[in-house]
């Protein structure tokens, strides 16, 4: 698999518009929003494309077999009743320790303004960017 280097990517999008739906690419108007997810071959074949990356028979073949065996485990998950289950936040059921919300610190800011270049009422002074 090839991708193409930054500058002939821009080149060949100035010059070769993407393409418009076509018997070789149409446009998937069959999919509802809970069927199975697929791709075909023509849609790898597409998406390399439309990402600019070049890609041989072969390779696409085989990034087909890897996007079918990940969308047939995405569609088995989503096979499963959930009804009932209360979403977790973490994979044990356990909580954190926490400690007392107490400063720990002291007070610098006079030392650290000392620093710096421009200092008024004990705020830092920062050149204007903006007009």
């Amino acid at each position: 698999m090839i991708l193409y280097d930054a500058p002939f990517a821009f080149k060949k999008r100035e010059n070769d518009r993407l393409p418009r739906p076509s018997s070789r690419h149409p446009v998937r108007t069959d999919v509802a929003p809970h069927d199975h997810m697929t791709l075909s071959l023509e849609d790898v074949e597409r998406i390399a494309h439309l990402a600019r990356i070049e890609i041989s028979a072969a390779e696409a073949v085989a990034v087909h077999a890897k996007l079918d065996a990940i969308f047939a485990m995405i569609n088995e998950l989503a096979s499963i009743d959930t009804t009932g289950i209360v979403p977790m936040s973490h994979a044990q059921d356990m909580t954190m320790p926490l400690r007392e919300d107490r400063v720990t610190d002291a007070d610098r800011h006079v030392e650290f303004q000392k620093l710096a270049p421009a200092v008024e009422d004990g705020l830092y002074l920062v050149p204007r960017v903006v007009e």
